[in-house]
C-alpha cells in the first residue's frame, strides 16, 4: 500500500502526526519526517484545525445518532465517531450540540464511576480473556467477545444466536488465530462448557512451546468476577450499544397488544431474522471505534497515543514485547 493510502487511513481513525508516523516506521517500515507527513497531509487536504465541516451537518450526524445506540455514547467518543465518518470539528463544539441535543443523557455521564483494583499485564498476546455476554439473550441475540489483557484491544466481538456451543466459540477463536498469525501465551475464561474446545485447541497448539506458561498451563478457568479485562468492557458494551437493544426489545415485551414479544422460539426467530444484523454492525462499530479510542487510566502511558490499537500493534513504545 503507497505511503499516502496509509497516512489517509490512519489519519482518519484520528490518529495524531506522532501516532501516524510510528505506525508507518514500526508497522511497514516506511520512515519520513514529520514535516513531509505535514506535506502529504496538504496534498491530500486533510486537516484537523481548519475547515472544519459545517455544524449543522455535525448536529444532523449526533441527531441520527441519538435515534440509534449512538444516544449512549459521550462527548469524547462522539467526537471520534465524527472524525471517522469524515466530519471535522472541534470536541468542544461536539460538547455543545450534544448538551442541546440530549442534556439528560449528558448529565448522567458525569456521574462518578466506580475505582477499580489495578490489571497489569506483561504485554500483547500475552493473555487473552473470553467471556460472554447475556444481556441481550433472552430475546435470542447472544454475543460473544474476547480482549487483549495488554492493551484491552478487542479480538472478536461476534452476536450469533447462542453463545453456548462449544463449536461456535471454537470458530471466533480460531479465525482470530489465523489473522493474527499466533496464539496468546495464556486464555482466561470463567467455568463454563461452551469454553471447552478453546481449551483443547489452545492446549494443543502450545504443547511444543518451551516456556513456564506451555500446554496444559496455557489455558486458565477462573470465577468471572477475576475475569477483569473483559467484565469491565461489557459494562462499556452496555453504556455504548447494550443498554438502546435492550430498551427496545423491552418496549416489545411490555407492549399490551397481540403481537407483543412473549419470548416464545418464534418471537426469538423473528428477533435474529430482523436485528441480528444491525446489531453486528453496532458490535464492529464499537470495536473499532474502541480500539482507536485513548485510554487515560493506563498504567502505561505515552504523552502521545495511549489506543488499543497502538499498545496492541507498537509494544516497543511500551516498553513490552509481543
Amino acid at each position: 500500500m503507497e505511503t499516502e493510502e496509509l497516512v489517509k487511513r490512519y489519519f482518519y481513525l484520528g490518529l495524531s502526526n506522532a501516532e501516524i508516523l510510528a505506525f508507518l516506521a514500526l508497522t511497514h517500515h516506511i520512515v519520513i519526517s514529520v514535516s513531509t507527513l505535514k506535506r502529504i497531509l496538504r496534498r491530500l487536504n486533510m486537516r484537523r484545525r481548519k475547515d472544519y465541516s459545517d455544524l449543522l451537518d455535525v448536529a444532523i450526524f449526533i441527531a441520527q445518532q441519538q435515534q440509534t445506540a449512538g444516544k449512549l455514547h459521550g462527548y469524547r467518543w462522539m467526537h471520534l465517531k465524527c472524525l471517522q465518518n469524515n466530519l471535522r470539528v472541534p470536541r468542544d463544539s461536539v460538547y455543545e450540540i450534544m448538551k442541546l441535543l440530549d442534556p439528560g443523557g449528558m448529565a448522567a455521564r458525569r456521574r462518578q464511576r466506580l475505582k477499580r483494583r489495578q490489571y497489569v499485564s506483561k504485554g500483547p498476546d500475552f493473555v487473552w480473556h473470553i467471556d460472554s455476554y447475556d444481556k441481550l439473550k433472552p430475546y435470542g441475540i447472544a454475543i460473544n467477545g474476547c480482549i487483549d489483557g495488554f492493551s484491552r484491544n478487542i479480538m472478536w466481538l461476534e452476536a450469533s444466536t447462542t453463545n453456548s456451543d462449544p463449536k461456535v466459540i471454537a470458530y471466533y477463536f480460531i479465525q482470530a488465530v489465523r489473522r493474527k498469525k499466533g496464539v496468546p501465551k495464556r486464555i482466561r475464561t470463567d467455568m463454563g462448557t461452551e469454553n471447552t474446545h478453546v481449551e483443547q485447541m489452545q492446549v494443543f497448539l502450545r504443547r511444543n512451546h518451551q516456556d513456564e506458561l506451555s500446554g496444559q498451563k496455557s489455558f486458565l478457568y477462573g470465577k468471572s468476577t477475576h475475569n477483569q479485562r473483559i467484565e469491565w468492557f461489557w459494562g462499556c458494551l452496555r453504556k455504548k450499544v447494550g443498554q438502546f437493544w435492550m430498551d427496545l426489545f423491552q418496549n416489545l415485551s411490555s407492549d399490551n397488544e397481540s403481537t407483543s414479544f412473549c419470548g416464545t422460539f418464534l418471537d426469538k426467530s423473528l428477533i435474529q431474522f430482523c436485528f441480528i444484523k444491525l446489531i453486528q454492525k453496532d458490535l464492529d462499530e464499537l470495536a473499532a471505534m474502541w480500539n482507536t479510542h485513548t485510554i487515560s487510566s493506563s498504567v502505561n502511558r505515552l504523552r502521545e497515543g495511549n489506543r488499543p490499537l497502538m499498545m496492541y500493534t507498537l509494544p516497543e513504545l511500551f516498553g513490552c514485547e509481543n
